[in-house]
């Protein structure tokens, strides 16, 4: 087992690497950028990924991540009520203009968020969720660290760059491609919100109008964030999914909302443009003969579930190949390897995984063994 998880990983780094090497036509105009696979992890384009530089309001993936999990979990409701204080009735930037004291469900404040980039609503829900703004942001790190996000630091919720700690709040764009394929992975439900064009709140009294031009004009655009100030400049965390492939692209630091817009459609085009995801599927396979079991048969299935990025120009010529056991004996475990499915690019081994028992297969005792013995005697007489 550990030489197969060896290999898998082996070809995985392989195929990891081999994508960076072949971008490098790929011009992007920021500071930093990176493209990546939103179901491997896998990069695909990256320049100066692990600056740390401010992010503005892309900070709110975070933000956003945050109350999708408390959602997910049954800590929050859309439908709770949430207070606005007078500390986030008083947030400068974008906003939608709350008053302290006003009260907003869940849903809109989180609409607020992901459309209109609303400081007001973040702080608000901070602040709903953790009692302070402070403590948001404490969280906000710890998520950050087990993420693996090493070169991030928040100190708000917001992005906002007015306070007095702004020069400490930093991240690059590969960390934020990490905490945005964290988001669109683990809570994809947040799409219903980040690809929203224009929408209202406050009884349709309120208009929203999306920040990240891409869910208009971009094909595909489920997201994410985008994010101004005078000092990080025009940043963007894109996602977009074409035929169950979806990618994430970062700019930070660019000179325009144009500039940002095209840099990260240019990657998403060569993403889309130039790579494939599989995932191998178990077929109809027969099942391995077991001997002294109480079932005279274990069936197989994928031990593990794995999607591998291609580049397309491998994906026509993908064969797969099942290597299975030729006979088991009791007892069988559930999980227990029986086999093997391999997958191949003409002869180029790509990926090795797993086959398992799907059931227990418990030994016969002798009492039944006996008894089997009998039955097969007393039918080789008729």
């Amino acid at each position: 087992m550990k030489r197969l998880l060896a290999l898998v990983c082996a070809v995985f780094l392989a195929l990891a690497a081999a994508p960076r090497a072949q971008a490098e036509g790929l011009e992007v105009n920021a500071k930093s950028a990176v493209l990546m696979d939103v179901a491997t992890g896998t990069v695909l384009y990256e320049k100066n990924a692990h600056e740390a530089l401010a992010p503005a309001s892309v900070t709110k993936v975070m933000t956003m991540l945050l109350i999708m999990e408390a959602i997910d979990s049954g800590a929050l409701r859309y439908e709770d009520t949430v207070t606005a204080s007078e500390a986030a009735a008083a947030k400068g930037g974008s906003q939608i203009f709350l008053k302290a004291g006003e009260q907003m469900s869940v849903t809109e404040m989180l609409k607020s968020i992901a459309v209109s980039s609303a400081n007001d609503c973040a702080c608000a829900m901070a602040e709903h969720l953790a009692g302070s703004e402070s403590a948001f942001v404490d969280r906000m790190n710890a998520r950050a660290r087990e993420l693996g996000m090493n070169d991030t630091n928040f100190v708000n919720c917001t992005g906002l760059d007015d306070g007095p700690d702004a020069s400490r709040h930093r991240t690059s764009a590969y960390d934020i491609a990490l905490m945005s394929r964290e988001l669109l992975r683990c809570h994809p439900d947040i799409t219903h919100f980040t690809s929203i064009w224009m929408d209202t709140v406050r009884n349709g009294t309120f208009g929203l109008s999306n920040t990240n031009k891409l869910v208009r004009f971009y094909p595909g655009t489920t997201g994410l964030k985008t994010g101004f100030t005078s000092g990080a400049g025009y940043c963007l965390s894109a996602s977009a999914k074409r035929d169950g492939f979806e990618l994430i692209a970062v700019t930070m630091g660019c000179e325009s909302s144009k500039v940002r817009n095209a840099a990260c459609k240019a990657m998403l085009d060569y993403g889309f443009a130039g790579y494939t995801l599989c995932q191998p599927e178990l077929s109809e396979v027969s099942p391995v003969p077991v001997r002294l079991g109480k079932t005279s048969q274990a069936l197989p299935k994928l031990g593990e579930t794995q999607s591998l990025l291609l580049p397309k120009s491998k994906k026509a010529g993908l064969r797969q190949t099942v290597e299975l056991s030729q006979e088991l004996i009791a007892p069988v475990e559930q999980g227990q390897s029986i086999g093997k499915l391999c997958l191949y690019s003409g002869q180029e081994l790509l990926l090795e995984l797993p086959l398992v028992a799907a059931e227990e297969i418990p030994r016969l005792t002798l009492g039944e063994i006996y008894v089997q013995v009998l039955k097969r005697a007393a039918m080789a007489k008729t």
